[in-house]
């Protein structure tokens, strides 16, 4: 009996250590540059932010943004109502990171488990968006403003991209999109920044 027992239990330990290394939680990242919201809430800068405050590494959600993805209203917790907060606009009140308009920048990315990825996409919001209204696909320039393609590689713990913001004033949200190849997720990011 206790052979069959201790078999079952190395059994159900392979399955779900083959589960873990191949499924979505095999895959988690935030930015940290510019600050996400995720990550003001995981760092104690904003309260009351529920569950995320625990993983700022999960907003995990549909790909193929914009044609597909999270339901407007929704995409900055990736379509995850668990972490509808990060949704809530507070009123235009998130704190935001000062960036040069139409300078260079660099975001940063940060994994707690790196996955096999498609690219890594930057979208931001178009003049006069109402920062008090969640994110939606009419809330932002069509195209993003800055894709780094990434061919299936994986990306170190920490990875950074330079590329140019556009000429923008005053307050304006970027959603950074990381595109997992071989799933059918995407990682989102939502960063305050003022111009």
């Amino acid at each position: 009996m206790r052979k069959r027992i201790g078999a079952a239990l190395v059994g159900l330990a392979v399955a779900g250590g083959t589960v873990l290394a191949t499924g979505s939680a095999a895959s988690h990242g935030y930015t940290d540059t510019p600050i996400s919201r995720q990550k003001l809430c995981a760092n104690g800068t904003v309260a009351n932010c529920g569950e995320i405050q625990w993983e700022p590494q999960s907003v995990e959600g549909p790909k193929d943004f914009p044609s597909l993805g999270p339901a407007d209203g929704t995409i900055c917790a990736g379509g995850n109502s668990r972490f509808a907060q990060l949704d809530d606009p507070r009123g235009g009140s998130w704190p935001a990171t000062r960036v040069p308009s139409g300078q260079d920048y660099t975001f940063r990315w940060r994994f707690t488990a790196p996955h096999a990825t498609a690219d890594f996409r930057y979208y931001i919001t178009r003049n006069g968006w109402n920062s008090g209204q969640p994110l939606t696909r009419a809330s932002l320039d069509p195209a993003p403003f800055l894709t780094v393609p990434y061919h299936g590689q994986r990306p170190p713990a920490t990875v950074s991209h330079t590329g140019r913001l556009p000429a923008k004033s005053g307050r304006h949200l970027i959603l950074a999109v990381w595109t997992i190849s071989d799933t059918p997720n995407a990682f989102y990011a939502c960063s305050d920044v003022q111009f």
